[in-house]
């Protein structure tokens, strides 16, 4: 248990939003290099990830695979946990 806030965590394990907030910024530069961008809009207790689309990727056709096969995969891949990525506006 994390002796400073007694949330039941071991000290220096890193939480399941941090983890996700760590992939999501090495996802990001492929993003912006597209004129795109992804923010982290939060975390659900059911691990939904939610982001938010920014830049050339607001509004794209090719958004929903780039959320599927891209976004959702890597978190996947290094978060097992993550059950779905959404996106909100």
């Amino acid at each position: 248990m994390c002796d400073k806030c007694g949330c039941g965590q071991a000290s220096g394990e890193k939480t399941f939003e941090e983890r996700v907030k760590e992939v999501i910024e090495q996802i990001r530069p492929s993003l912006q290099d597209h004129g795109g961008d992804v923010e982290l809009a939060g975390v659900d207790e059911d691990y939904t990830v939610k982001v938010r689309l920014q830049g050339a990727c607001q509004g794209c056709p090719g958004a929903q695979m780039t959320m599927r096969m891209g976004i959702e995969r890597i978190l996947k891949e290094n978060v097992p946990e993550v059950k779905e990525v959404v996106a909100v506006g």
